[in-house]
């Protein structure tokens, strides 16, 4: 196999000379996926959930298959292809269904604000994978921006109309779309961590090429079973909708985010999600008009806050084993 294959090639983190490179990358990532909620609200307004979930990922599919085969990209090779089941299964699968059929409930804002979980998770994710021993104050961290959102998915607006949608709010609301969620979640963490390490063998945007043509198979059923169970009747700007989604939040936005968790310091560089929420609903209240009451501010803010601890406490790699120098070895035991 030739050196420069992308299935052996390693791509190691920049941690001391220039750590802001993957910032940068990161910060690019996050604010193509920061129009991913305001625009799922869009499209499922004339396509159905199943259809903008599966849909989306046979759009990104059918480009990450045409990248592979241009460039000539070499296989995975032995684990990889678990570990890229393992991303499929998280950024493919589990982050874009489950959100598609939660917003069909929930305003983009408030989905916003639970999805403000995600940098917590992502550092979890990362810590446990990396296997790192972070100190008692990062777990107490995120145990209280989990119990923050929570308690602002159970109490956001009662259960009032805003626009012919209802507001999540008291706990029937929060196990039918809140839970879903939270769900997407731990998918997209687990597939963000794993996805991260993996692009340092494979490449940022071959990681999440070959991620999507693993999934492409059950995506593409998924897809034929929403057409014949509700055929498309969307708008052009709902079809605008579906067609970001699909170009740039299931595959152009991984090309940077992956980029920068590659370059790392992936923990460091989890923090930039902590923008996410921020501007998506701020792009809720722009481009849909959704109003930012009180409750929704105060809840975005406290989430936001209890991630952000989260993922500044420092991080302890884990110990290194002894080093015993040679000449060490060679000196006579002592009675």
């Amino acid at each position: 196999m030739r050196d420069n294959s992308s299935a052996t090639r390693l791509i190691r983190p920049v941690v001391s000379s220039k750590p802001v490179t993957g910032l940068w990358w990161g910060l690019l990532g996050v604010a193509a996926f920061s129009f991913t909620v305001p625009f799922t609200r869009v499209a499922v307004g004339g396509l159905s959930p199943l259809f903008i979930g599966s849909g989306r990922a046979v759009l990104a599919a059918v480009l990450a298959a045409l990248a592979l085969a241009l460039t000539r990209q070499r296989l995975p090779h032995g684990v990889q292809w678990a570990r890229l089941a393992v991303v499929a299964g998280g950024i493919v699968i589990g982050f874009p269904l489950l959100t598609s059929y939660a917003l069909t409930t929930v305003p983009a804002s408030h989905g916003a604000v639970v999805i403000a979980l995600l940098p917590a998770a992502t550092a979890t994710a990362v810590v446990l994978r990396s296997r790192e021993r972070p100190p008692r104050a990062f777990w107490a961290m995120t145990a209280f921006g989990a119990v923050a959102a929570i308690g602002f998915a159970s109490m956001s607006g009662g259960s009032a109309q805003a626009g012919g949608l209802a507001q999540a709010g008291g706990l029937g609301e929060f196990h039918a779309a809140d839970l879903l969620l939270l769900g997407a979640v731990v998918a997209a963490a687990i597939g963000y961590a794993e996805g991260g390490l993996l692009a340092r063998e494979l490449g940022s945007w071959q990681t999440v090429s070959w991620a999507l043509v693993i999934a492409s198979p059950l995506m593409v059923s998924l897809t034929a079973l929403s057409l014949a169970q509700q055929p498309p009747a969307a708008t052009p700007v709902q079809w605008a909708a579906f067609a970001y989604l699909g170009i740039v939040s299931m595959f152009l936005g991984f090309f940077a985010w992956y980029r920068g968790l590659a370059i790392g310091p992936m923990a460091q560089v989890s923090q930039i999600q902590l923008i996410q929420p921020v501007l998506s609903i701020c792009w809720a209240g722009l481009l849909l008009g959704e109003a930012l009451g009180w409750t929704t501010l105060i809840g975005g803010l406290a989430v936001i806050l209890c991630a952000g601890a989260a993922v500044r406490v420092r991080l302890r790699p884990a110990p290194a084993p002894p080093r015993i120098s040679a000449i060490k070895l060679l000196e006579p035991a002592k009675d």
